[in-house]
């Protein structure tokens, strides 16, 4: 027996050759429906959302306990076909242009094309993510819906790259400085210090760090300067917390000979592809760290932690034009936004202007979305 539904998909157009979206970027593309037989459609949307989710479980002697939460930024959605008894003020349905075209609710054998734009707000949201406990989404999900018959579903994720204007943020401008003065112990005599600067906390990928060092050994032993740059994924739900942490490069400087001290500068690249740090979410945070140490044989190694914000390389390109027929072209005016740097926050009503965070300021509660890009929230041990 054939299924009188042979095929539902949601397919987009790229608009750069990493296929990867960022503030203020359309997406268009089509909902492509090949039907076996006539049938007749109740509604058919297609929803363009942004959320997180994180999820994980503890056991507690005899009790599991789950820990999760969900923080949504948006939801709108746009209705081809809509079902002629559904009387609800859908205030998610976002339409912009009235001359639309009109699609009829019973489908003949063959393919049909439904052309979508969708537009990704300006305000600050998190970029795509995939963790243990956690994700960050963004997706294209169509649902087609008939008399008597469960809903036929199919979505399709979207990668989405949060862009920072670093010249705008200046907390990432902010050069770095510590220092440290060691005794040494037991198996080695003496003392150790280490002076060290950062010129700034936010780098991007495929960007130079580069450390400058000054480094004075006045122990009986050799010393050599190591560098690790490391990653903190932290998820959040009911209060609790859920760490994993990993290294992601180490390099090895030179030896500095006993009673002897060096200005040492080392320029560590960052790889292209290491994972952008993610700071403006409150269920889910990816941190980085540099760790600078001194290894010293038989002995405990002095070491000084930086917080370092990795950002995405993104380079945009030219849009590629949607491939829609001449009569189709009407229906591919974006959906819930017009070109405005400032729209409304689906849901929250007007926006309004939000006062810059504080270091001393406690973090958003969870579930609360900050329109602003907080500060770093780094712990001195991790």
């Amino acid at each position: 027996m054939l299924s009188t539904i042979k095929r539902l998909e949601v397919v987009y157009n790229a608009i750069n050759d990493s296929n990867t979206f960022t503030n203020g970027d359309v997406i268009s593309g089509e909902v492509r429906l090949e039907a076996e037989k006539d049938f007749q459609i109740e509604s058919l949307f297609i929803k363009f959302k942004g959320k997180a989710d994180v999820l994980w479980y503890e056991r507690h002697g005899q009790t599991t306990h789950v820990y999760n939460a969900k923080d949504k930024y948006f939801s709108v959605r746009h209705y081809f076909i809509r079902n002629k008894n559904d009387k609800k003020d859908d205030r998610q349905t976002l339409v912009t242009n009235e001359n639309l075209q009109t699609y009829s609710s019973v489908v003949a054998p063959g393919i049909h094309v439904y052309p979508f734009s969708f537009q990704f707000p300006f305000q600050e949201l998190p970029s795509s993510f995939k963790g243990a406990e956690g994700k960050i989404v963004y997706s294209l999900e169509a649902v087609l819906s008939r008399s008597m018959r469960m809903n036929t579903t199919r979505s399709i994720m979207v990668n989405f790259v949060s862009t920072t204007n670093v010249n705008t943020a200046s907390w990432l401008q902010t050069p770095q400085h510590e220092s440290m003065d060691k005794k040494m112990n037991v198996f080695t005599s003496g003392s150790v210090a280490m002076d060290v600067n950062l010129e700034k906390m936010g780098f991007q990928q495929g960007e130079g760090l580069k450390v400058v060092a000054f480094i004075k050994n006045s122990s009986s032993r050799e010393i050599k300067p190591k560098y690790c740059l490391y990653r903190k994924h932290s998820f959040f739900a009911k209060g609790k917390r859920k760490v994993h942490t990993k290294d992601l490069l180490k390099e090895v400087g030179d030896a500095i000979p006993p009673s002897a001290e060096e200005t040492v500068i080392r320029v560590i690249t960052i790889p292209r592809d290491m994972e952008p740090s993610i700071l403006n979410c409150n269920i889910i945070k990816v941190e980085h760290k540099l760790r600078v140490y001194l290894d010293i044989k038989y002995g405990s190694d002095p070491e000084i932690k930086f917080p370092v914000v990795i950002l995405p390389a993104f380079h945009a390109y030219s849009a590629v034009p949607p491939h829609y027929p001449a009569a189709a072209a009407a229906a591919a005016t974006p959906f819930g936004f017009n070109p405005n740097p400032n729209p409304p926050v689906w849901g929250f009503g007007p926006q309004q202007p939000i006062a810059a965070p504080q270091p001393s300021d406690p973090p958003p509660p969870y579930g609360t979305y900050a329109m602003y890009p907080p500060l770093p929230d780094f712990e001195n041990k991790y």
